[in-house]
């Protein structure tokens, strides 16, 4: 096939092919565009909420590629769309293994919106121990000799009848700014609220947040200064609140840390127990459950909450949705292939269209000049000039959007760069001699222009063209963000990156989408750089 193409190709085109080909980045780009775009061709096959291949009954049925009603498998006089997954779990099927379903490897549509309760998450118990933080306040003296002390026993390792009388510097490591906020106030003069972090001089593992309230001079100095003193809450500080997650069985599922592990065998069979019991199922007034006592767990107490895990959308990357759920129940990965087609689809076309047009306005303006081609270019000029963004809006608000609607508006500006390249070659070309021989044959216009002068003007066409195909899919990504692209629920890259705008906690939904738009504009970007390079009559120059 490939001699066969090759012995009908001019030395030229031979000779700039096997330029493209010695780059190797460029040849690659090119074949992992066509395989991406030939695996988004063929979605259906890969990613589907219908099966490839359904047996009932002795017949054989394609869903994927032919609607069936339901009435034709339930006989329940219904001609909607069947919903297979439900068919597959009914007795007919459940209870018969010679009906059976062959879905594609990943069972999930673009437009399947999926039921919570599929997500085996939504199965589980969430049981949140948050630690008491212990809190207390002390007046110390000038010499940081403490005079009074309020629940403040744990901050010094010792009852707390027994604090008054110690020194604060003996037990806790002072900064600098800390003495002197301290001593401004025993000096009388004005000062502002002032907190700091604290470290215990023997316990590297503790620390306590100091805070100094406001401070208004008075008419004789203070004897006392009094500070607040509260375990720390920084993400350093080892009393944090765990989240522990655990099936109707009382089995661990996931922790935020490894905290279960250092529980005794009593405590964590408590957990299990607080977890099975927080399932509806197992209580007769759901949605009304007492409150749990607390735990005592190293010297810290913790209330504890064991509520079933509510599944909400958008859901973070799992298995079985290995890109997660977007904020309407749909698998991301569904919508991102789907979303390949549509893009490549469209900037396929739009760039095929504005070249077809482009190329025909610079040629009748580079081949006839004159009038035609100054009253052209005033009017392209013009044209330009049109707001691009403001017509979409109008468009859109009067017609509705559409794909075809869409590629025409489009198309309508997206031809004028690619004109002036042509004008400019057609006018290079147009004195030529081979030009003049074809007029004095006689050959028409239309014939020399298309036949005779385009060939040799068409390097701008494909050096371009892949270029041209990375804008487009840009912008149809930038339209479907700002909301002016493809109606919903039409699978799209920018409709992902509007929900993640949304929803930013969420960041699945930009960074798949953003990942698969930057791996495909590379691949054009390498693709055009060597097309460009192929078609240089110098592709290697050297500065001496």
């Amino acid at each position: 096939m490939l001699s066969f193409i090759a012995a009908h190709l001019n030395p030229l085109t031979l000779k700039r092919l096997r330029r493209f080909r010695r780059k190797k980045r460029a040849w690659y780009a090119l074949w992992i565009m066509i395989l991406l775009y030939a695996l988004s061709l063929a979605s259906e096959l890969l990613c589907n909420d219908r099966p490839l291949y359904l047996r009932f009954n002795g017949h054989s049925y394609f869903p994927a590629f032919r609607f069936y009603p339901a009435d034709l498998f339930l006989n329940n006089g219904r001609q909607t769309r069947t919903d297979y997954k439900r068919l597959e779990c009914h007795p007919l099927f459940a209870d018969n293994p010679d009906n059976r379903m062959i879905f594609p490897p990943i069972p999930f549509g673009p437009y399947e919106s999926l039921s919570p309760e599929s997500i085996p998450e939504s199965n589980w118990a969430v049981v949140t121990l948050t630690p008491e933080r212990h809190a207390g306040t002390l007046n110390i003296g000038p010499d940081f000799a403490i005079r009074r002390s309020t629940g403040c026993g744990f901050f010094f390792n010792t009852p707390d009848t027994d604090v008054a009388g110690l020194h604060l510097t003996n037990e806790w490591s002072l900064p600098k700014t800390l003495l002197h906020a301290i001593r401004e106030r025993f000096a009388n003069r004005p000062a502002e609220r002032f907190a700091q972090t604290i470290n215990h001089r023997t316990d590297p593992e503790k620390s306590a947040r100091v805070t100094l309230s406001t401070f208004t001079p008075r008419s004789a100095p203070p004897q006392t200064v009094r500070l607040t003193l509260q375990e720390d809450d920084s993400p350093s500080s080892i009393l944090q609140r765990q989240t522990l997650f655990f099936d109707a069985k009382g089995i661990l599922q996931k922790s935020s840390t490894p905290f279960f592990s250092t529980l005794t065998e009593e405590q964590q069979s408590h957990l299990r127990s607080l977890a099975q019991a927080s399932f509806p199922s197992s209580t007769s007034l759901e949605g009304s459950r007492p409150r749990e006592p607390d735990l005592l767990i190293a010297g810290t107490r913790y209330s504890i909450e064991a509520v079933p895990n509510t599944v909400q959308w958008p859901y973070p990357p799992i298995r079985g949705h290995w890109m997660g759920i977007d904020s309407a129940g749909r698998d991301v990965l569904a919508r991102i292939l789907y979303g390949l087609r549509t893009s490549m689809t469209f900037g396929l076309l739009l760039v095929v269209g504005a070249m077809l047009l482009g190329t025909l306005a610079g040629a009748v303006q580079g081949y006839f000049a004159g009038r035609i081609d100054l009253t052209m270019q005033r009017l392209i000029e013009i044209w330009s000039a049109l707001p691009f963004l403001y017509i979409m809006i109008l468009i859109g608000s009067v017609y509705g959007r559409g794909f075809i609607l869409l590629l025409i508006c489009y198309g309508l500006f997206n031809w004028i760069s690619i004109s002036y390249y042509i004008r400019a070659e057609f006018l290079r070309l147009r004195h030529r001699a081979f030009v003049d021989a074809a007029r004095c044959l006689g050959l028409p216009a239309h014939r020399i222009m298309f036949r005779h002068i385009l060939p040799n003007a068409i390097t701008p066409i494909i050096t371009f063209f892949p270029f041209s195909l990375v804008g487009a899919i840009g912008s149809l990504a930038a339209l479907d963000y700002l909301g002016f692209g493809l109606p919903p629920p039409v699978p799209s890259w920018g409709e992902l990156f509007a929900q993640a705008q949304t929803f930013r906690w969420a960041w699945w939904l930009i960074l798949y989408p953003a990942l698969a738009l930057f791996i495909v504009m590379l691949l054009g970007v390498f693709i055009g750089e060597g097309v460009r390079d192929a078609f240089d009559p110098k592709p290697v120059s050297r500065m001496e």
